[in-house]
């Protein structure tokens, strides 16, 4: 069974975060979850968002695969917007499902993030290591790809095998 999942968290399906899970995904058969395809609500105090993607998608995951790799663009210094409204949703498995929530504990989680040039900023992937600390997952680490002339850089590229060896153990 596979057990690594890549959650493509990104705006646009088809753009160079796909380009980046495709690197990353060349050699193995990755299950990968789009977000973008999913309908997730913003997280609800009175829980109005019960009925939308996020469980059933949260109960695919926890069954399914003992790897999260995180592939997300960089926009406004961060990570994507459906990404965040994702991350907070967690909130449901501390609050609500917490029998689900503690199915995470024990998993790993890995994310790779992207812009158009080799400048992500540092502390970018705190919310990925506290969030794994958090909920009780070992943070694998990351890394970052960036393009040159709307293709991936070969110093990405390089950088994308040594990040594969981090969840292929």
């Amino acid at each position: 069974m596979n057990t690594t999942v890549i959650i493509q968290a990104s705006s646009r399906s088809k753009g160079n975060t796909q380009k980046v899970v495709n690197e990353l995904n060349k050699h193995h058969n990755y299950d990968v979850i789009d977000l973008a395809t999913k309908k997730i609500g913003h997280y609800s105090y009175e829980y109005k968002n019960a009925q939308d993607d996020f469980i059933p998608l949260m109960e695919e995951i926890v069954n399914k695969y003992d790897t999260i790799i995180f592939a997300t663009p960089v926009y406004w210094y961060t990570m994507s917007g459906i990404l965040k409204v994702f991350f907070d949703r967690l909130s449901d498995l501390i609050r609500i499902h917490k029998n689900l929530g503690r199915e995470l504990r024990g998993k790993k989680m890995a994310m790779i993030s992207n812009s158009a040039e080799n400048d992500r900023r540092t502390g970018f992937e705190m919310p990925f290591m506290e969030s794994a600390k958090y909920l009780g997952m070992e943070y694998l680490g990351d890394t970052h790809a960036f393009f040159t002339s709307d293709k991936l850089d070969e110093q990405a590229i390089k950088q994308i095998e040594i990040f594969r060896k981090l969840f292929e153990k």
